[in-house]
């Protein structure tokens, strides 16, 4: 079953995983782990977070598969996994959401799902990751150009 915003969900998620990959790929293990401050989250914290969301929303919200999550965890990581390991879980995580979201249909994606303490409808839950990804990517992208990766996703703009 595809709707529009199947479609777009999983464009979207395929668009993100390669902007973050290609963010991160200039990046060594120590500035993955780096933080601004104790307030602020790694690109490494970053990534594990979207891992473990997009397998509660989707893989556990939307699919009914068996997900356990650690959240705090998630933030609490000072280093640990490689930008590796941590890109593979999300790509993992993304595929698994693709296979998901693939065989959902209208009526499953119309009725409410109880999902980390909020009660949405589907269509809304899928909306919300799209929107989480694109929110977090976008830190990602900032704190690998604040550490020196050059990055350009928009080449055909230049010279506006």
């Amino acid at each position: 079953m595809n709707t529009r915003l199947v479609d777009f969900a999983e464009h979207y998620w395929s668009e993100y995983l390669g902007k973050i990959a290609t963010a991160v790929a200039p990046l060594t293990e120590e500035q993955i782990w780096w933080r601004p401050n104790e307030a602020s989250n790694s690109i490494g914290n970053l990534l594990a977070h979207l891992a473990g969301n997009l397998g509660q929303w989707v893989l556990a919200g939307l699919g009914g598969e068996a997900h356990e999550r650690h959240r705090d965890e998630e933030f609490a990581a000072h280093g640990g996994a490689t930008k590796e390991e941590l890109l593979a879980q999300l790509r993992a995580t993304v595929d698994r959401c693709h296979a998901v979201v693939r065989r959902l249909t209208a009526k499953e994606l119309a009725r409410r799902h109880r999902i980390q303490k909020y009660d949405v409808e589907g269509y809304r839950a899928l909306f919300h990751t799209i929107e989480h990804m694109s929110y977090h990517t976008g830190q990602i992208v900032l704190l690998a150009k604040a550490l020196g990766a050059e990055l350009d996703f928009y080449p055909q703009h230049r010279g506006e």
